[in-house]
């Protein structure tokens, strides 16, 4: 064959199939960079049934299949783990491409549906009607390729007698360029047979420019155009490449590469220098693209040790032996610190992602499960606290009549001592039972005073104080711990006893120590802190500031106790009045150190 004759269809294979060249896995990429952005995990039921139904509402629905799944598969996993909380069975169905079909003709349950089947079966029927319309667009798109190959094959059958038989260039030109026209317009084709039907299309475009008695003018005007039409394809590959976005980049560049097999071809002398330019541009943003995508597995690995590592922290916080409310508060802050931190860290591989989530939301749960019941638990306590206050109150309002003064006196002591050692109690009922108290006490004290030839109350009170002195001297020393126990006892009575006239209060008070220094030396020592300087001092100065917080309310709960004793002696409510500035006085140091405490433990959790 002559120059003009050769078919020349190797030279011109980067026209026919370059994309072929490069092989970069970019379908695998673009869908695991979809999955990588788009995620539905932490979606309520209802938030995936109105992201299903906007879609179902979108005109590009049927472009957005993988999405679609997405949803559906999220919401199947979120039903089936809610449903397992709830107390149900977790078992779910989710709906297939295959059973779609079969599940359109299940009739309807009867009867009250639960709220996760109501809400399961609106999900259902707009999955099964999004995948009918999906299989009715599938079939009318695989039936027009169909169509357009039997267009295409028709259009080779047109070119392949034009080329055997090309007659006057002048005539065949004209043919050939409606052909080529008709061919870009004729659409895509089966998948499995777009390569053959291009190649032999390919093929005959080389054949008809190369054959026998081409009009070589007319030959070389189209090479010329198609060489300025691929420089400029080369010209915006190379412009793509210095994008910064660099995944629209590569998609721009598919298209790049689906115009560039539409081209005929160009020169001989060109053919491999512009094909080689092309090339080199697209070796670039496909390099670029495949680092974007290991840094962003890079980044993924990155975000699941850090999210590994938040895991860890909560799973450690979650077993704690948490023993006050405080604590509860105090770590249940922390653990929203961390799930805040959770928040801004981005997705894990995609292998992963959900694995993590998981393990998070499980560590995080058992936490406020053992909150939950620990404050249940609690709520029972000071519900039993409350019965033996109201026991207490009942006595008392019995006792409040009582004319065996001497007796009941002691009986109330002992009641207020009692009062004392039982715990919280609810709070709405804290104030109320203790004012319905003190009135029971007010009562029979107020009664016990105003009677005819009775001793004042701080009188009353100093010949109480000096009975009990005088009962400590008369004690005969035996073992340890029954001088321990009587030591402890004398004390709690002589502290349970109210004021005394002033100017008595020195010496009853020292006569009180003295008593106590001889009989139980020991265990009055102990009482009045005289300890090692090493034992007494604190380890910290959060330490220090907690033993002023406890001797503080002890004195608030002294005061608050005291106050209710008084009686109806003159000047009572000028010392009442007294007393409650003092309460109100130590309430406020009270705040002042609780917000020193938790200043201090901000500063041992920062150096920590």
């Amino acid at each position: 064959m002559s120059e003009q004759t050769k078919p020349e269809v190797l030279a011109e294979t980067p026209d026919v199939a370059p994309q072929e060249q490069e092989a970069v896995p970019a379908a695998t990429i673009l869908e695991e960079a979809k999955e990588a952005v788009v995620s539905f995990a932490d979606k309520s039921l209802a938030d995936l049934s109105a992201l299903f139904q906007t879609l179902m509402e979108s005109a590009d629905r049927m472009k957005r299949s993988k999405e679609a799944e997405a949803i559906k598969s999220a919401f199947y996993k979120r039903l089936s783990r809610e449903k397992a909380e709830a107390g149900e069975d977790a078992t779910v169905v989710e709906p297939t491409e295959d059973s779609t079909e079969d599940m359109a003709t299940v009739p309807l349950q009867s009867g009250p549906m639960s709220p996760f089947a109501a809400i399961e079966a609106g999900f259902k029927s707009l999955y099964i009607d999004y995948k009918k319309e999906r299989a009715a667009y599938n079939r009318e798109q695989d039936a027009q390729r169909e169509e357009n190959l039997k267009t295409k094959q028709a259009i080779i059958e047109e070119l392949k007698a034009l080329v055997e038989n090309p007659g006057e260039m002048k005539d065949a030109f004209p043919r050939f360029r409606d052909i080529q026209n008709r061919w870009r317009e004729a659409g895509p084709v089966p998948q499995q047979q777009f390569r053959s039907i291009n190649d032999t299309y390919q093929l005959y475009v080389t054949q008809f420019y190369d054959l026998v008695d081409i009009n070589r003018e007319l030959r070389d005007l189209d090479f010329r155009k198609n060489l300025e039409s691929k420089t400029e394809f080369c010209e915006q590959a190379e412009k793509l490449a210095e994008q910064a976005n660099v995944v629209d980049a590569f998609k721009e560049l598919q298209k790049l590469h689906e115009q560039w097999k539409d081209l005929g071809p160009v020169a001989k002398e060109y053919r491999e220098a512009i094909w080689e330019r092309f090339r080199a541009a697209t070796a670039v943003i496909n390099k670029r693209y495949q680092a974007h995508f290991e840094e962003l597995k890079s980044e993924q690995e990155q975000n699941l040790a850090a999210k590994q590592a938040l895991c860890e922290e909560v799973e450690e916080i979650a077993s704690r032996e948490i023993g006050s409310s405080a604590q509860w508060n105090q770590l249940s802050k922390q653990i929203e610190d961390i799930q805040a931190r959770w928040r801004s860290i981005g997705f894990a591989t995609r292998k992963e992602n959900q694995k993590i989530y998981d393990r998070f939301r499980a560590a995080c749960d058992k936490f406020f499960e053992r909150k939950r019941a620990s404050f249940h638990e609690f709520k029972d306590s000071m519900n039993a606290n409350l019965e033996k206050k109201m026991a207490i109150i009942e006595e008392a309002e019995a006792l409040s009549t009582s004319t065996d003064w001497n007796a009941t006196t002691e009986r109330f002591i002992e009641l207020q001592k009692q009062w004392k050692e039982i715990g919280a109690v609810p709070r709405k009922k804290s104030e109320l039972i203790w004012k319905r108290f003190r009135e029971a006490c007010d009562k029979f004290f107020k009664a016990r005073d105003a009677r005819p030839g009775a001793p004042s109350s701080f009188a009353a009170n100093l010949a109480a104080k000096r009975e009990i002195i005088a009962a400590i001297n008369a004690y005969e020393p035996q073992d340890a711990e029954k001088d321990a126990q009587a030591a402890k006892d004398f004390a709690e009575k002589f502290a349970a006893i109210g004021f005394v006239p002033f100017k008595e209060k020195e010496a009853v008070n020292k006569a009180y120590r003295d008593a106590m220094n001889a009989k139980f030396p020991r265990q009055h020592s102990a009482s009045q802190g005289h300890k090692g300087s090493a034992e007494r001092r604190p380890v910290s100065e959060k330490d220090r500031l907690k033993e002023q917080f406890t001797h503080l309310q002890q004195e608030i709960q002294t005061y608050e106790n005291n106050i209710g004793f008084f009686g109806l002696s003159k000047g009572a409510e000028a010392l009442k009045a007294q007393m409650q500035e003092k309460i109100d006085a130590a309430k406020e140091r009270l705040e002042q150190i609780k917000a020193k405490i938790r200043e201090a433990e901000k500063q041992e959790q920062s150096q920590e």
